[in-house]
């Protein structure tokens, strides 16, 4: 399997006022993201984790305040410099139609192209190499809107990883994977970031996924970061409580030892005879 290792680039907020509109979403918000490491952000649906991220991919013009990429303000750089360091996976994305799983990947080339050097083999070993990694070499000629759900997901990773970025910002990427193949591109994710060194952030759902997968998390509220540290610093009981409304037992999880969140009506023995 082919790994390359990647330099260090620093991706940070301070003072980001983000909004959609009159909607104001994220107020004020500071943060560092830890270089090389993987963060999962976590939180309740409408908490602000894909408009954090959708600011830090530059995807989203903050209202006030900036977003540093190595120290530059990123809405300066032009969309080349940044395709070039950082790549964003956003949630539900649709391929145009009959736009093979191959055409998907070798758009994550685009940055690393002009008008001299256009398809090169190093690109061509990028693309082949994404498409290993994330099993579609056998479908690489199928139409992406002819695949499963769980295999869409798959392609438009390949993309993300032909697109060979020192950091990858990636909205659910677990979303219509099966348990299976959730846990495979998870695996796949920490190899890259222990192996390559990527930074890696990921919006994630499961919260014991997160605890087991990330080195670093950050826990929202209304817009807001709430906690961030490690899962034994951020994951509590009162934490989940205060984030999610539900009342849990951490306990340790038996495979990896990182904290686990259960739910405490179970252990309670409340049961539902409605």
């Amino acid at each position: 399997m082919r790994f390359k290792r990647f330099e260090s680039v620093k991706l940070e907020a301070s003072k980001l006022d983000l909004a959609y509109g009159n909607n104001r979403v994220i107020d004020g918000l500071d943060l560092a993201l830890p270089v090389g490491k993987i963060t999962a952000i976590i939180g309740a649906n409408g908490s602000g984790k894909s408009t954090l991220l959708r600011g830090m991919a530059r995807i989203l013009k903050p209202e006030n305040g900036l977003v540093l990429l190595d120290g530059s303000d990123i809405n300066q750089l032009s969309t080349k410099a940044v395709a070039q360091q950082l790549g964003f996976l956003p949630q539900g994305p649709v391929a145009p139609s009959g736009l093979t799983v191959h055409d998907l990947a070798r758009r994550g080339r685009y940055p690393h192209q002009d008008l001299i050097s256009q398809w090169t083999t190093s690109d061509q070993v990028a693309v082949d190499n994404a498409l290993r990694l994330t099993g579609l070499e056998q479908s690489s000629e199928t139409p992406v809107d002819q695949l499963s759900g769980g295999q869409r997901q798959r392609a438009w990773l390949a993309m993300a990883l032909s697109q060979e970025t020192q950091i990858m910002l990636l909205d659910e990427p677990t979303t219509y994977l099966d348990i299976a193949h959730q846990v495979e591109i998870l695996n796949l994710l920490k190899r890259l970031n222990s192996e390559e060194g990527r930074t890696i952030v990921m919006v994630l759902h499961d919260l014991n996924q997160a605890c087991r997968y990330a080195d670093h998390m950050v826990a929202m509220m209304n817009g807001q970061i709430v906690a961030a540290g490690t899962p034994d610093e951020v994951v509590t009981p009162q934490l989940v409580e205060k984030v999610f409304g539900l009342t849990s037992v951490i306990i340790d999880d038996p495979v990896s030892g990182t904290p686990m969140c259960v739910p405490s009506f179970l252990l309670d023995g409340e049961t539902d005879e409605g």
